[in-house]
């Protein structure tokens, strides 16, 4: 019984012991750690237009003195471009749309190398150079002799009907990019994953729109050691 009574004992200090330490660990926060990572199992921008950075992804990861983060960031990007040209009398007219989904990552609000990113683009132009649609308001009789007897068939171009051509294009596709930040100091650190969408139009008569979207997305962060004395640049 009393071997037993002993063992009880052992085990409630243990537990203790283990129950301080957890305690520590959560009171600081974030334990040391060597990966963490971020899934979005989501359409995080839906078919926008956003000029601004919003963040997407975000997670923490602690660090010891003079260490570097790996940073994998994935997207599935998605791109719609329409445009449409209306020509008639042998004119030329052009339509453009353009798409570009941008990503950064931030870490304490510092950018990782290489910075901003072009995770996909596209550039839509197209051009036609068209007669027109004739119908019989356009057509016109003319008597060339003077005989009172039309035997000449014109074409009024002011009474012609534009003739159009369209292009849609609608695409999704997976993407991904790898960031670095070096030596940070020891500590919490925040990483952030930022995207941005950009879109333009041009047209003359036609129409043009474009948008994007982006669907489903990781992030990884490893905390590594580079070689010492290692040099990033960025050209």
């Amino acid at each position: 019984m009393k071997t037993l009574g002993n063992a009880v004992w052992i085990l409630m200090a243990a537990a203790v012991v283990a129950w301080g330490i957890a305690g520590a660990a959560g009171a600081e926060g974030y334990p040391s750690a060597k990966a963490t990572c971020k899934v979005a199992n989501i359409t995080l921008i839906d078919g926008s237009t956003q000029e601004d950075w919003t963040t997407l992804l975000s997670n923490q990861i602690k660090t010891a003195n003079q260490k570097d983060l790996f940073i994998d960031v994935s997207f599935e990007c998605g791109l719609y471009t329409q445009t449409l040209v209306r020509s008639k009398g042998a004119v030329k007219d052009t339509s453009m749309a353009e798409a570009i989904v941008k990503v950064q990552v931030l870490v304490d609000g510092v950018a990782a190398f290489p910075g901003e990113v072009v995770f996909s683009k596209r550039t839509q132009t197209l051009s036609a150079t068209l007669q027109g649609i004739i119908s019989g308001d356009a057509l016109v009789l003319v008597d060339t002799d003077d005989d009172g007897i039309p035997d000449t068939i014109q074409i009024d171009e002011e009474l012609l009907t534009p003739e159009e051509i369209e292009l849609i294009l609608d695409t999704m596709a997976a993407n991904s990019f790898n960031f670095v930040l070096n030596d940070l100091t020891a500590g919490v650190h925040t990483v952030e994953v930022q995207a941005r969408i950009d879109t333009t139009t041009d047209v003359d008569e036609g129409t043009a729109s474009a948008t994007a979207t982006i669907g489903k997305g990781t992030v990884t962060v490893e905390s590594v050691r580079m070689i010492k004395d290692e040099d990033i640049i960025v050209e």
